[in-house]
């Protein structure tokens, strides 16, 4: 592990200065039938948004109420926290004033999918391997539940237009692999299917991924040196992915970052609250919800994860069951490591166009070295800091390498579960099987996934999982074929696409849903709440 050294090029931030929201936009987004940020810039004047006026609270994956929890007991603000606020916190906005917007670098964000909304159609998006529960309904990719189309929002959202709303990394290409089903269910082997299929595709042509951004966890607790989940992302990370992790919403009731934000060798993400003064750093704190791990493993920095206003989803199970977080047409309140996570993948972004010569360790290491210091913060939730990517754009490279101990993956899926289950008709996703019932022999996998062979065409632990080429049609650019599954589920009954149908985007609505996401619905999808007013 690293030692980290606090530096800081940003004094100017302690000073409280005013600042003009100019990220929120209340032009409504055109309706898609069928388919679905400067270190000391110019500040003048307070705008302060605020919406509805009840508190709505969702630990991103739900089945029952049982997902809800009173936003007093986070503690969250009345402040709605906009994309552009978002990066002049982190220097992004000095970045492109620099000439860096991502051009050229992918992100790879594994999540529920993304929709073509306004904001995410300007070409940079391309559609990955749907391997989520929807990709059987005739509308493979597009996002059901809401929370991928919030992250690549906040990633690489691009308008296209001068002043129009845009991204941490507004031209960085977006990879968008669906694991995650109209209700948010997704099991960790699917999870784990969609990074491997990442890191061999990484290079592609026109993807060049450089960047994982993970907003999921499980609350599993076996050992990193041993965890498949875990063991998938190191061997992104030694194929030159940066893989960004949400260290979860557990806030100081979870005894450790979720997993895989466990792992000792990626860049794990906490979240912090500006107070919507993104240029003083001395009234930031670190939102009660924010996991706060042990002495063996906390998060490594923190970002802009407390209601932050991206990229709406117009009938998504979130815009539908939270419509007091919506902001102005476009727009749309969540809080969460998840939405930190997207910053820091957004600036990784940034940082990696300037110096692509950068190793993963070096991101990480310049990232801990440069972030600012948040002296007023909780301590076991601050990490480092606050990324600065202006600051890690400035710096030495550092030339870093890790030395924890590596995975081996010969671990189990259910120690990577945890308590996180998947049901169909009843029956539990459990045990050494993926979601086709496939025995889960780690002795074989293992050393694939090390190797980057354990994909063979669109074939994944000895089922067909997806199609063999870029050949499907799409409103992305570029779309992975989809496939078939004529297999059966863990449960023994045949795969049906009309039992397993996506929500159907229909111009500005949502219908149809045949999902059970049963316990794996309270801990998921990193993003903790979507709500109004009153809360986050």
């Amino acid at each position: 592990m690293f030692n980290r050294k606090k530096t800081s090029v940003r004094t100017a931030r302690a000073v409280v200065l005013t600042f003009a929201v100019v990220g929120v936009c209340t032009t409504a987004a055109p309706a898609q039938a069928g388919l679905v940020g400067n270190l000391l810039g110019t500040v003048t004047g307070v705008v302060k948004t605020t919406v509805g006026t009840t508190v709505g609270v969702v630990t991103t994956a739900l089945d029952t109420t049982t997902g809800l929890i009173g936003g007093a007991d986070w503690g969250y603000a009345p402040t709605t926290t906009t994309v552009s606020q978002a990066a002049d916190a982190v220097g992004a906005d000095t970045m492109w004033s620099r000439g860096y917007t991502g051009k050229g670098v992918g992100v790879a964000l594994i999540d529920t999918g993304v929709v073509p909304v306004q904001g995410l159609t300007s070409g940079n998006v391309v559609n990955g391997p749907d391997l989520s529960f929807d990709s059987q309904s005739p509308s493979p990719n597009l996002d059901g539940f809401g929370h991928g189309t919030h992250m690549a929002g906040i990633i690489a959202g691009n308008d296209g237009t001068p002043g129009g709303y845009r991204g941490i990394a507004p031209d960085a290409t977006l990879l968008s692999v669906k694991v995650g089903a109209s209700d948010g269910g997704a099991d960790v082997s699917q999870m784990i299917a969609a990074i491997d299929w990442v890191t061999q595709h990484r290079n592609d042509p026109g993807l060049n991924i450089r960047v994982l951004n993970l907003s999921f966890g499980t609350d599993g607790t076996q050992a990193t040196t041993l965890d498949p989940l875990t063991h998938a992302v190191e061997n992104a990370w030694r194929a030159g992915i940066v893989v960004v992790v949400s260290g979860g919403n557990g806030g100081s009731s979870r005894p450790s970052v979720d997993n895989p934000a466990r792992d000792p060798f990626v860049l794990t993400v906490g979240a912090d609250d500006i107070h919507g003064t993104p240029n003083n750093l001395l009234d930031d704190t670190v939102p009660n919800f924010s996991t706060r791990g042990s002495n063996s493993r906390r998060v490594d920095v923190v970002a802009p994860g407390q209601s932050i206003a991206s990229l709406r989803d117009p009938g998504s199970y979130v815009d539908t069951e939270y419509p007091g977080a919506v902001v102005g047409d476009r727009f749309f309140k969540g809080s969460g490591t998840s939405q930190a996570t997207a910053v820091v993948s957004g600036s990784v972004a940034l940082l990696l166009q300037q110096r692509p010569n950068l190793t993963p360790d070096d991101v990480k290491r310049l990232f801990t070295s440069t972030a600012q210091p948040l002296l007023g913060a909780d301590w076991a939730g601050r990490g480092a800091g606050l990324v600065n990517v202006a600051s890690a754009a400035l710096a030495t490279r550092p030339y870093a390498a890790q030395t924890a101990p590596r995975s081996t993956g010969l671990g189990t899926l259910e120690g990577a579960r945890g308590t996180n289950h998947v049901g169909d008709n009843g029956v539990d996703l459990v045990g050494e099987q993926d979601i086709f019932g496939q025995p889960w022999v780690p002795t074989v996998w293992a050393p694939e996934s090390s190797a980057g062979t354990s994909w063979t065409g669109g074939t994944w632990n000895s089922n067909d999982w997806a199609g063999t080429c870029w050949c499907g049609a799409s409103w992305a650019p570029l779309t992975w074929d989809s496939r078939s599954w004529s297999s059966r589920s863990w449960s023994d009954v045949a795969w049906d696409s009309r039992s397993w149908s996506s929500r159907s985007w229909s111009s500005r609505s949502w219908s149809g849903e045949g999902w059970d996401s049963r316990s794996w619905s309270s801990r998921s999808w990193s993003g903790a709440t979507w709500s109004s007013a009153a809360g986050g």
